[in-house]
């Protein structure tokens, strides 16, 4: 059973309370966001940017859904802009070539296998050399960029077919629903399901506790452990697709610092750094908090490069709240 969760019949716990708590207070953070964007930033209200908010989270948040399997199993993987970026430029150079009805959703595919291969090979590196996550996915996120590059010669790929850009532009609903959006809400509920009601949940938690403890109890953790990053992968090269396919090009440079919003996002939604604990429905409101300081500063012309100080520091002061948790026994 994942170590946030209260058994039946027994009561609530310090860790229960914790949770309730640090649930209350990130959406408390979504909202003063909101609340004082609306006031500091003309034009945030608008519907026009609050579709504009809806695509830019669903990309980040479809990424760090996967990689919350990662992070809760204990990993960590920082190859997750080159692999969205390389997905994204394959999935393009597919979809030119298969300029004909039904080539686009073969494309799209294309892309997200890409990046499930880009995570298995991340996986089977760790798990097969025992090499740790950290140097691993830095040399693949070396490696994947370098692909990216190599492929596209360092400029953007156009030429599309725009059957392929539906992806990233279409929406379900029109003008109400846009489709990276509807893709976000199914991974949202899937992640969840899979999390907190099935085997491999309870082998996710149980690996980023202790995973000595887990192979004694006779959990695979090894192919556990590849499958997470496979996981990762797949989210990684499904949000490089719709990136792409936004965009309307392949573009290798796409993605950068994709890795840090993903893993501040983690962290700040109340994951351990270190795994075992964790909550998707904390990962989202993560996402939130970062796609609004990133919008709300965009809108009153803040240079990208504080915006970078602001993600740097949300990481820092997350990760300081889970060391603090940890003096403290809560997990």
């Amino acid at each position: 059973m994942p170590q946030n969760e209260t058994p039946p019949g027994r009561p609530a716990t310090r860790e229960k309370r914790w949770t309730s708590t640090a649930d209350l207070g990130l959406w408390a953070v979504v909202l003063l966001l909101i609340v004082f964007f609306s006031v500091a930033a003309p034009g945030f209200m608008s519907w026009t940017n609050f579709l504009n908010v809806l695509r830019q989270m669903a990309v980040l948040a479809v990424a760090a859904f996967g990689s919350s399997f990662v992070i809760f199993s204990g990993g960590l993987d920082l190859s997750i802009g080159s692999n969205a970026a390389l997905s994204g430029v394959l999935s393009a150079m597919a979809a030119r070539e298969l300029d004909f009805p039904g080539g686009a959703p073969l494309s799209w595919v294309i892309g997200v296998l890409v990046g499930a291969a880009f995570g298995w090979i991340n996986g089977t590196i760790i798990t097969r050399f025992h090499i740790s996550p950290i140097i691993a996915t830095l040399g693949t996120l070396t490696i994947g960029r370098g692909l990216a590059l190599l492929l596209t010669g360092g400029v953007s790929l156009f030429g599309v077919p725009e059957s392929f850009q539906g992806l990233g532009r279409g929406f379900i609903i029109p003008a109400t629903l846009p489709i990276p959006v509807g893709i976000m809400v199914v991974l949202l509920i899937a992640s969840w399901f899979a999390l907190r009601r099935t085997t491999l949940g309870m082998y996710v938690y149980s690996i980023g506790g202790n995973e000595e403890a887990a192979r004694l109890s006779g959990v695979p953790v090894r192919r556990i452990k590849t499958w997470v990053y496979v996981i990762g992968g797949a989210t990684a090269g499904l949000a490089g697709v719709i990136l792409a396919s936004r965009l309307g090009s392949g573009q290798a440079a796409s993605s950068e610092g994709l890795e840090l919003s993903v893993i501040t996002a983690i962290v700040l939604g109340g994951a351990s750094i270190t795994g075992g604990s964790g909550r998707i429905g904390g990962t989202l409101a993560g996402v939130l908090i970062i796609s609004l300081l990133a919008n709300g500063m965009s809108i009153l012309n803040v240079p990208p490069f504080y915006q970078r100080i602001v993600t740097g520091l949300a990481l820092l002061i997350a990760v300081g709240i889970d060391q603090y948790r940890k003096r403290r026994g809560v997990r």
